[in-house]
């Protein structure tokens, strides 16, 4: 099956709470408890978010998060990429994550069937603009 894992997950509920006005700024700590989420693996979702710029960490008694970017101009690709790294959908793609080089990759009658569809999964997730999935966010009620 092919799934978002929860930190790509909570990524996108963190930022479409950033996104919305009662949650312009805030902590980790308040996003995780809005949505019941595990505190340590939110603070590190937040931590790669800014290390890509997709978030900027705000110092203070008030601190938080807000966001640092254009959400139309962010794709969900790019937020995988911040999150998971490259997307490999077969093994033959994920060469450089893991180091092992599939056994038939010379030989395989998939392998450019499966680039193709690699591509078009890519293109795929790169015309969807963050601000797509969170502005279909209207029928939630943040505390």
């Amino acid at each position: 099956m092919l799934a978002l894992t929860r930190k790509s997950g909570y990524a996108l509920i963190a930022i479409s709470y950033l996104s919305h006005p009662k949650g312009s700024i805030a902590s980790a700590t308040r996003i995780a408890e809005e949505f019941d989420l595990p505190v340590r693996l939110l603070m590190n979702v937040m931590k790669q978010l800014s290390h890509s710029k997709l978030v900027r960490s705000v110092r203070g008694a008030n601190g938080g998060y807000v966001l640092s970017c254009d959400l139309r101009k962010k794709t969900l690709r790019e937020l995988i990429l911040a999150m998971e790294g490259p997307i490999g959908l077969a093994q033959c793609f994920s060469f450089e994550r893991n180091g092992k080089k599939c056994s038939v990759v010379g030989s395989c009658p998939l392998r450019w069937p499966i680039h193709r569809v690699q591509k078009k999964l890519e293109d795929f997730l790169d015309n969807i603009s963050l601000a797509e999935i969170v502005e279909e966010n209207t029928s939630y009620e943040y505390k």
